[in-house]
């Protein structure tokens, strides 16, 4: 899978002989042809995506959140030193779509347990899956298990030919081609934790309660899952974090939900466990009654120690999850940040603040904390986090690519239309003529 951008043009007042800019930013994999603007001022300019291959190399600027020149000159001797370590390039999100290397074979379907309502969509999307378009569909064992279907005598042919797997047991990250979700937001934060490296493009259906994250509806699943197969969406790259915890070895080694962490490994006599996080990272209080008491460093300088129920670090996407709910602002998922929301702070100067994308955070338990903190990554894998342990989190290089309906911003005001009601209220009344006469003629009287 790769993303094909639309083509974007640099405007600038060169002529017509100047030779082609490559971004040292990119790498060298970009070239920029300047040529002079036809009229009018000069287009703002963005860097966008490596073009696929035996795509031209002339861009046509189209629309962005977000300008960054990719131009790293600055008047005739300053330039921007190149950084071998960039963790992510900022793109036009107009430029993000979808195409594939080869045509899709393998696909994993995810539905909501213990929904009965999802069985017949389930049933009917495997069936096309399956018959019309000769793939493999990779589902969770327990999803067979239950009782409606594994008492469906028509289902049975199509059952035999499922490939099942068990979370935390089998790797299936280099065998899927993409992933379809059935069901809520949960489900994409669950596709999220079954990778912990590439993400293969997910396509999720709104059939559950809220479906912020989940911009398809299923009436017409066919047609939008054919659009996606031949390669013609729009993908929104939301970015994860990457999660490192070290921990102290207390007693046994260290149980994930009851399955001993596969990546866990010993550093120095602590124990070493690593985690792709989609939403957020929440450190809290936990059962105690005393306030959280935990530091935050920035890239290594203590930058400030949280008092209060505890802390969120959020991706973009996270915005609008928990830490929309403990008042911090929304964030486009294109928006290359990290967010760090205190949870009712002891100071009411305490706000919620926005990092930049690829800064390192580290959280340890202050010296003077009087009890430990608790931390869950997207709302599994719950832990306690006592003295000497510490939390480092930072910008995962692997982004969950979400399939769009429309495009990224498109979808994004939808979502936060329909699901979260933002801005919305009874409009104004507007007065009546006769009503704007008699307060012309009030105001005249008065004068």
């Amino acid at each position: 899978m790769e993303m094909e951008p639309e083509k974007v043009s640099m405007s600038k007042e060169l002529g017509p002989g100047s030779p082609a800019y490559r971004c040292s930013a990119c790498h060298g994999d970009e070239e920029w042809n300047f040529n002079p603007p036809l009229r009018g001022r000069a287009k703002s300019r963005s860097l966008s995506a490596s073009p696929a291959p035996g795509s031209t190399k002339e861009f046509r600027r189209t629309r962005s959140l977000h300008g960054p020149c990719p131009v790293t000159t600055f008047g005739p001797k300053a330039c921007v030193l190149q950084n071998p370590q960039t963790i992510m390039h900022i793109q036009d999100p107009a430029s993000q779509r979808l195409t594939w290397n080869k045509c899709p074979k393998s696909v994993l379907v995810i539905k909501k347990i213990r929904d009965a309502s999802l069985l017949q969509p389930f049933k009917e999307l495997c069936e096309y899956l399956m018959e019309e378009n000769n793939m493999i569909v990779y589902v969770e064992k327990k999803v067979l298990e239950d009782p409606a279907i594994v008492g469906d005598e028509n289902f049975g042919p199509v059952k035999k030919k499922f490939c099942t797997f068990r979370e935390d047991y089998d790797d299936i990250s280099n065998q899927i081609d993409f992933i379809i979700c059935l069901g809520g937001d949960g489900t994409l934060l669950y596709a999220s934790s079954l990778f912990q490296g590439s993400v293969p493009p997910v396509m999720a259906f709104h059939l559950g309660s809220l479906g912020f994250l989940t911009p398809f509806t299923f009436e017409n699943f066919q047609a939008q899952v054919a659009q996606v197969i031949e390669g013609n969406a729009a993908v929104v790259l939301r970015s994860r974090l990457k999660v490192r915890v070290v921990k102290g070895l207390r007693g046994t080694a260290a149980v994930q939900n009851g399955v001993l962490a596969p990546d866990l490994e010993p550093e120095g006599g602590k124990q070493v466990v690593q985690y792709q996080v989609l939403n957020e990272v929440v450190i809290d209080r936990g059962p105690s009654s005393y306030l959280s008491n935990v530091d935050v460093y920035l890239d290594g300088h203590l930058i400030t120690t949280v008092q209060g129920d505890g802390v969120i670090v959020s991706t973009p996407t996270g915005s609008t999850a928990y830490a929309a709910a403990a008042g911090a602002s929304m964030i486009h998922p294109n928006v290359p940040a990290i967010m760090l929301t205190p949870i009712c702070p002891h100071s009411l100067s305490f706000r919620p603040i926005v990092v930049p994308a690829g800064v390192e955070l580290k959280i340890t338990l202050s010296p003077e904390a009087r009890n430990t903190a608790w931390v869950s990554f997207d709302g599994r894998r719950r832990q306690e986090i006592g003295h000497g342990d510490s939390i480092s989190i930072t910008t995962s290089c692997y982004p969950l690519p979400s399939i769009c309906v429309r495009d990224p911003v498109s979808d994004w005001f939808e979502s936060l239309a329909q699901c979260l009601h933002w801005n919305v209220r009874k409009k104004q009344a507007h007065f009546a003529e006769d009503e704007d006469a008699d307060a012309d003629a009030g105001l005249a009287a008065q004068g």
